[in-house]
């Protein structure tokens, strides 16, 4: 019989049925489309051993003028700096006792240690750094207590708990001479207040403004809200923000073993913003914006407001006329939900509209004008500027900013909104993938309130593809990109596109097509064989792909695997036997050191009886 060559449609389309889609592919995992073939993903290795504490929901990427390279990395309960192969903690001190101020009492046999400080304002799994304290007594040594501890439990506004620890993190056990109380020397050097893993309704960027009243003040004895950064480079050094908090610089002279700081200490601090949504760097003209500020004058935040620094000044944020500092409040909208930089302009989300930001010069600074109130985005890291375009993700709808909206196409739209974990929505971003034209965005699943899968959209192909992967944040570093796994795996960062293996392990990758049959399904087909069209790079000695046929008489008959077959890179023909009025064909690999491309693959079918 004559064989027939099959070739799909490139692009997963899941906008229908599984029938209505014939002649394309239906669904995947691990699988992206380059130049109109299937092909499956680069795997991932550790970058470095070590690891950081937290879920990390933000990464930056940036040289310094001497060729240093750095990362910024944000988590929910710290901030570091990678250089080389470790991680730096520059979380910031929020403040610091007076000498005296701290106490400790430990009981016999219990590990935990009660600290009291009259209104040390911490919440659960803060981190405070102890000094200057004496031993209580017995096993509670100088050493013991002199070092940082995370905070594990709130008594009261005026003292928590600690679990005793040795420097090696082992547990020590008070015994019944530990009687003192750590001297009167001892000081305390409390961190920023750390942030949730996961978002919670009703609290924080849900409910009235961003910082409003107690937002990680620790009046009830936990952070409120998920904790999210921005991070952003002026010049050689990095400015941070965590949501519904203050700005905070890290200078790259003082070296990777200082902390960040708040802005109102650095030299000639003038009306500084204490608190921000989010806060970036204009592209040219060397502002920092910060979005979603307090007005001068007040602590309030107004979610609406737009403020910016003196040109090249991070200190100066008092407007004059002889500097370009100055705000503008936005009008449409209730809120600010974040914003991307591109080409000459910076693209601001209010919760019902979208602003342009163009820097015109002094005696303005800057223009801010409405492009339209019709959308928004879905989180305060949803878009993604990639080939001279925004990408972002809106509450059902995906869509491109050019200097006017335009909806994306979408034929994974259903799929995608109609199984989303609108809950946790504020965990949603976006990252690109310039090496193969990619923009993705990585989301919670409705049966997950931690990220599980991503949605690619291949701009230069524009195509659509879909799979699952617990990452947390990206960033695109020219041919190479770097991811962490999710939160609660194990806090390490990942060179993404790398190899072909999962860590070491094997990665599974499919790519399954829609249901075809012959004549719309009035006669039954009979395949006998199956010419494969494979090619597999970067691969061990023997790397080989299953294909399945499934097979059912109707569409909405139960899919049955009728037959397999093994095809390895010398495989010329593979004998197998389905009967029945619809197909798909599904071609997958579970072994490890292996990279595949498919081509037209070709059947042999033919007509037949039931029997």
């Amino acid at each position: 019989m004559p064989l027939s060559r099959y070739t799909f449609q490139p692009g997963i389309n899941k906008e229908g049925t599984s029938y209505s889609n014939e002649g394309g592919w239906f669904d995947c995992d691990k699988i992206r489309f380059r130049a109109g073939r299937p092909e499956k993903i680069g795997g991932w290795v550790k970058n470095v051993s070590s690891t950081f504490l937290g879920s990390c929901r933000r990464l930056h990427q940036w040289v310094a003028l001497n060729g240093d390279k750095f990362i910024g990395l944000g988590t929910n309960l710290k901030l570091y700096i990678k250089q080389g192969a470790s991680f730096y903690d520059i979380t910031p001190i929020r403040s610091t006792t007076s000498a005296g101020d701290v106490t400790f009492s430990a009981t016999d046999g219990d590990a935990t240690i009660t600290v009291a400080d009259t209104a040390h304002g911490a919440v659960v799994n803060d981190f405070v750094t102890f000094s200057g304290a004496a031993t209580l007594g017995g096993l509670i040594t100088a050493t013991v207590l002199n070092q940082e501890y995370q905070i594990a439990s709130i008594v009261n506004a005026n003292s928590y708990t600690i679990e005793a620890k040795d420097t090696d993190g082992d547990t020590v056990t008070a015994n019944s001479s530990d009687s003192g109380s750590g001297g009167g020397s001892v000081v305390g050097a409390y961190q920023l207040n750390t942030g949730l893993d996961s978002y919670v309704s009703g609290f924080g960027y849900g409910s009235g403004y961003f910082g409003q009243s107690d937002w990680g003040g620790g009046t009830s004895g936990f952070a409120s809200q998920l904790r999210l950064w921005t991070i952003d480079n002026f010049g050689e050094d990095m400015i941070a923000n965590p949501r519904g908090g203050g700005l905070f610089y890290w200078d790259k002279s003082n070296g990777v073993s200082t902390r960040a700081v708040n802005f109102s200490a650095l030299s000639g601090a003038a009306d500084v913003p204490t608190i921000a949504s989010q806060v970036i760097v204009s592209e040219t003209d060397r502002h920092i914006i910060a979005l979603g500020a307090n007005t001068i004058g007040t602590s309030t935040q107004d979610p609406m407001l737009v403020r910016w620094c003196n040109q090249e000044d991070a200190a100066v944020w008092t407007p004059k006329t002889t500097n370009t500092a100055g705000g503008l409040r936005l009008s449409a909208g209730s809120k600010i939900i974040g914003a991307s930089r591109t080409r000459e302009e910076v693209v601001i989300f209010t919760d019902i509209a979208l602003y342009s930001m163009q820097f015109i010069g002094p005696p303005f600074t800057f223009s801010i004008n409405l492009v339209t109130e019709s959308v928004s985005m879905v989180s305060p890291q949803a878009a993604i500027n990639a080939n001279n375009a925004v990408y972002f993700m809106d509450q059902d709808n995906f869509y491109i900013y050019e200097g006017s909206i335009q909806t994306l196409p979408c034929t994974v739209r259903a799929y995608v909104f109609d199984d989303f974990n609108y809950s946790q929505v504020y965990k949603v971003f976006a990252t690109r993938n310039a090496k193969f034209n990619e923009v993705t965005w990585f989301y919670c699943s409705s049966s997950s309130n931690e990220i599980d899968r991503y949605v690619t959209y291949n701009y230069l192909d524009r195509v659509w593809h879909i799979g699952t992967m617990d990452r947390t944040a990206w960033i695109d570093i020219g041919s190479s990109t770097i991811a962490p796994l999710a939160a609660g795996t194990d806090n390490y960062l990942y060179d993404q596109e790398t190899g072909s293996n999962a860590d070491g392990g094997a990665l599974t990758a499919y790519i399954e097509s829609a249901d075809f049959d012959a004549g719309d399904g009035n006669q039954f087909m009979f395949i006998n064989r199956i010419i494969p069209d494979v090619y597999f790079y970067g691969s061990s000695d023997d790397p080989t792909v299953t294909y399945s046929i499934k097979t059912r008489n109707y569409p909405l008959g139960t899919l049955v695997t009728a037959t397999t077959a093994s095809v390895g890179s010398t495989t010329g023909v593979s004998n197998v036997r389905a009967r029945a009025r619809q197909m798909r064909v599904r071609v997958e690999s579970t072994d490890t050191d292996n990279l595949w491309r498919l081509g037209d693959t070709r059947f042999d079918i033919r007509q037949d009886g039931r029997r």
